[in-house]
């Protein structure tokens, strides 16, 4: 039986089908942003992008969660 995804991954799909573009794009673009705070990225995405507070928070929460892994 396949393990179902939990966690900020678990909007991803729904993130896709509402806003037309794929979660790679979207951390890539909290990425390149000079933003470094977790409220600042979600308001910016929020106030830029007409994405709603549970879809940013996801996106931002995963990418940062991402970024502090790979500098262990």
């Amino acid at each position: 039986m396949a393990e179902s995804v939990k966690g900020p991954a678990s909007y991803f799909p729904s993130i896709e089908k509402r806003y037309g573009r794929p979660v790679a794009q979207w951390q890539e673009m909290i990425r390149a942003s000079p933003l470094t705070r977790h409220l600042e990225l979600v308001a910016w995405l929020k106030a830029e992008h007409g994405l709603g507070h549970g879809h940013a928070n996801a996106l931002v929460a995963h990418t940062l969660a991402e970024g502090r892994a790979a500098r262990r």
